[in-house]
């Protein structure tokens, strides 16, 4: 069996070779030109990208477009704009003891990163922290998920004669993800599940790679006094349809007050049945699906009930979304991440009940709120999330002067527009002597030394 090292080695010295050119010689022209390319790429093979992502996960053309390519090119449009800005060195003001001195913060790229790409998304998230990166002046080195294969083949493809000498392509399963993460990248970034993130990150911490992890965890809604219903239950509905539900930041369950709950629910019933009627993207594999069919007996078993809001299509992996009621903590669709469209309604009496159950697990990436402006800022402010999003759902993903990470379990570091240029840059700091008086406490400590280091510690406290 052929090491997938050795296969593997050749390209991540090919653009390990290139790191001190790229420092010295990647400026701000050459960098547009680089996004440039790759947005032509994007623009020109979109068909192409769609084709791939429905045979992959039976998205929607529509669906398709707006969710893998509107924000690649979204991501490099913003990146292009804001660049100059973003390369200058940062001016560090200086302190009491500082005077005399001046202080920068000069961006330098990394080197190489590792992107590693999940199956939810396969086209975005792994092209988002590559236009980051190539912003940074890096290589990059992309392992797109072999979930999503027909991606993945394109991706190999499209990337490689786009940017010959900044972007490599590996395929392959967890043992091609295994090689690379040995080799001594200059930074990875994850995109997964914190189960994987946490090997990720032990394997990274050998050769001392920093490292960002974009994982999931279990994402609240929480619905409550002052909320618009009919608001709410659009945008509850539609971040369960789009990509069934298969979304990091995808509401995951909902607490909702309890004289609300007949409405909403039947408000939500109603808008999601409307957005499914054209078709929905399939579950990504009969592995998955028969993990979310595992999680509806289980919870059935218990006593929840569970609503259906429409046919499954086993054999094509199409799930109809359900509604589920009574679910406790004991089950197993209240511990696992569910990523799937199942969506677990669970009635409170009293806000604080709610947020406690939020604190007692893992923090999420995120939280989204509902209601009326005290409502929102108790449960902002007594509970931890990657982020937090108001009468909305997944949008806080694609605000591009928005840093994206979670926190905790849900992940460390972020991405997504500057945040993601300072991600795959070294803030490398660069002090300059002018006039400092440092040098009247140097040695040999006199008594004129001791009266002036007295005089200081006066000053200073």
């Amino acid at each position: 069996m052929t090491d997938p090292a050795a296969l593997l080695r050749p390209a991540f010295d090919r653009l390990k070779a290139g790191n001190l050119q790229r420092r010295t010689a990647f400026g701000l022209a050459e960098r547009l030109r680089a996004l440039d390319r790759l947005a032509r790429v994007v623009k020109d093979h979109r068909a192409e990208i769609a084709a791939a992502v429905a045979a992959d996960l039976g998205k929607p053309e529509v669906e398709a477009e707006l969710v893998e390519v509107l924000p690649v090119l979204s991501e490099i449009a913003h990146c292009r704009r804001n660049l100059r800005r973003w390369m200058r060195p940062r001016r560090a003001w200086p302190t009491l003891m500082m005077l005399g001195t001046s202080a920068t913060l000069h961006p330098q790229p990394k080197g190489v990163a590792l992107v590693i790409a999940p199956w939810n998304f396969p086209f975005t998230l792994a092209l988002v922290p590559v236009v980051s990166a190539i912003a940074a002046g890096n290589a990059v080195m992309v392992k797109p998920s072999e979930m999503a294969p027909a991606t993945s083949t394109l991706l190999a493809r499209l990337l490689p004669q786009a940017l010959p000498d900044l972007v490599a392509v590996a395929t392959g399963g967890p043992e091609v993800s295994q090689a690379l993460l040995a080799m001594p990248f200059d930074h990875v970034f994850f995109t997964g599940s914190p189960a994987v993130g946490r090997i990720v990150m032990q394997a990274a911490a050998q050769n001392l790679v920093p490292v960002t992890l974009e994982l999931g965890g279990k994402s609240p809604v929480v619905v409550g006094e002052g909320a618009d219903i009919a608001r709410a239950a659009r945008w509850i509905a539609w971040g369960k349809v789009l990509n069934a539900g298969q979304i990091c930041v995808a509401p995951d369950h909902l607490h909702v007050a309890r004289p609300l709950m007949r409405d909403l629910t039947a408000a939500i019933r109603a808008e999601w049945q409307a957005m499914a009627a054209d078709g929905t993207t399939a579950i990504v594999n009969d592995r998955h699906y028969a993990r979310l069919i595992g999680l509806l007996n289980d919870a059935t078993a218990q006593g929840a009930q569970v609503e259906a809001l429409g046919q499954d299509h086993p054999k094509a992996r199409h799930m109809a979304g359900r509604l589920v009621i009574g679910t406790t903590a004991g089950m197993a669709i209240s511990q696992e991440e569910i990523f799937g469209p199942l969506l677990p309604i669970l009635p409170y009496d009293d806000l604080s009940t709610a947020i406690d159950a939020i604190n007692a697990g893992p923090k999420p990436l995120t939280i989204y709120a509902f209601g009326g402006d005290q409502m929102v800022s108790r449960l902002r402010d007594e509970t931890s999330s990657g982020s937090f999003g108001v009468n909305l759902t997944i949008m806080p993903f694609l605000h591009q002067n928005l840093p994206f990470g979670g926190i905790g379990n849900s992940g460390m570091g972020a991405g997504h527009g500057q945040a993601g240029f300072d991600t795959f840059s070294h803030l490398k700091p660069v002090m300059r002597n002018r006039l400092t008086l440092l040098p009247l406490l140097f040695p040999p400590y006199t008594g004129r030394v001791r009266r002036l280091k007295d005089w200081v510690l006066r000053l200073l406290a």
